[in-house]
């Protein structure tokens, strides 16, 4: 992930974030970090998957940090609902201890925009909630294509998904850069195109991929197959 970028312009409301987490002294120390930035405000906090989806209906904040293992109803589950039931919802980013926990991996799969380890230090997690509000997803690339390798959605002789062949060979260009984590502004320097070129092309992987983000069609790309694909 990219260092953390610099905060929002003077002027501009600072970004809404809610918290979820069973652990008091993880929202505590969450929201010291977090508000400290003056770009970043706590607008919420849940104990639960119960509680965090209306809170979040309610809210409407700009991101949700959403511990992914909670009672009553865990991260995935409230992921789920709060993307099925808003016609805007926040970005999600899962908060997990490991890496390769497979309860990231649903969440992902469900919606989420990236997932944030709770070892990371202050500057990733501000860098990962202005990221998110942003448009990106928070891609840890060997993570992901970890993931994905435990839960492949055929075997090494799977035909190619359907979507592949309607995805221009800039589009594919496109998929796999995302897959490398590059951002926007990235993919602009790397394709030597404009910022507006990229948000088209990105578009359209992820009209044609059949996902919520960037993270959801990196993710089809590998149980799919695509990626280990020369076309």
């Amino acid at each position: 992930m990219s260092a953390a970028s610099p905060p929002s312009p003077a002027g501009r409301p600072p970004l809404r974030i809610v918290l979820a987490d069973d652990e008091r002294m993880v929202r505590t120390a969450l929201r010291v970090i977090l508000e400290a930035e003056p770009d970043l405000e706590v607008v919420g906090e849940a104990a639960t998957g119960a509680e965090a989806v209306p809170l979040v209906r309610s809210l409407a904040p700009d991101v949700v940090l959403m511990d992914v293992r909670m009672p009553e109803i865990d991260g995935i589950r409230a992921t789920e609902q709060i993307l099925a039931t808003m016609a805007e919802p926040p970005r999600i980013v899962v908060v997990t201890t490991f890496e390769n926990d497979a309860y990231v991996y649903d969440a992902l799969r469900a919606g989420a925009a990236g997932f944030l380890l709770k070892r990371a230090d202050p500057d990733e997690l501000i860098g990962a909630v202005r990221l998110v509000a942003r448009g990106d997803s928070l891609l840890f690339p060997a993570a992901v294509r970890a993931l994905a390798a435990a839960h492949p959605a055929g075997g090494p002789a799977a035909a190619a998904p359907a979507w592949a062949a309607r995805l221009t060979d800039r589009e594919a260009d496109v998929l796999r850069l995302m897959a490398t984590g590059l951002s926007n502004h990235e993919l602009s320097e790397r394709l030597g195109v404009g910022p507006q070129t990229v948000k088209t092309h990105v578009a359209a992987v992820l009209a044609k991929t059949g996902s919520r983000d960037r993270t959801q069609a990196v993710i089809a790309a590998y149980e799919g197959g695509f990626l280990m694909r020369k076309s």
